[in-house]
C-alpha cells in the first residue's frame, strides 16, 4: 500500500522560509515524477513545482525565484524549499507522486498539509 508522508507545512510571517518534505513508501513501480500541488479556498488546486527522476523541474509561474523543488532518490522524499513567502501562497499543499509499472503510470496524493502565510 503506497503511502506518503508530508511534513514541514506551518504558520509565518510574510517574507519567512518554510521547507515541506513528503516520503513515499509501499509502491515496488518506479518513480517517474514527484510534485508539489495547492489549493486555496476556493480555489482549483494547482501545480507549484515537480521534479522528475531524471532531475527536471517545472515550476509555475507565480512561485518561479522563490521555490525549489529538489528529491532524494534514494529516500523517495521529494522537498519544496519556500522562500520570501506571499499572503497569496497561503494554502493547502498536496505531495504528488507518479509511478510507472513499466507500460502505465499512476499517481497518489498525500493527506496535505497546511501552510499559511500572515502579512
Amino acid at each position: 500500500q503506497v503511502q506518503l508522508v508530508e511534513s514541514g507545512g506551518g504558520l509565518v510571517q510574510a517574507g519567512g522560509s518554510l521547507r515541506l518534505s513528503c516520503a513515499a513508501s509501499g509502491s515496488t513501480f518506479s518513480i517517474n515524477a514527484m510534485g508539489w500541488y495547492r489549493q486555496a479556498p476556493g480555489k482549483q488546486r494547482e501545480l507549484v513545482a515537480v521534479i522528475s527522476s531524471g532531475g527536471g523541474t517545472n515550476y509555475a509561474d507565480s512561485v518561479k525565484g522563490r521555490f525549489t523543488i529538489s528529491g532524494d532518490n534514494a529516500k523517495n522524499t521529494v522537498y519544496l524549499q519556500m522562500n520570501s513567502l506571499k499572503p497569496e501562497d497561503t494554502a493547502v499543499y498536496y505531495c504528488n507522486v507518479r509511478y510507472y509499472s513499466g507500460s502505465y503510470y499512476v499517481g497518489y496524493w498525500g493527506q496535505g498539509t497546511q501552510v499559511t502565510v500572515s502579512s
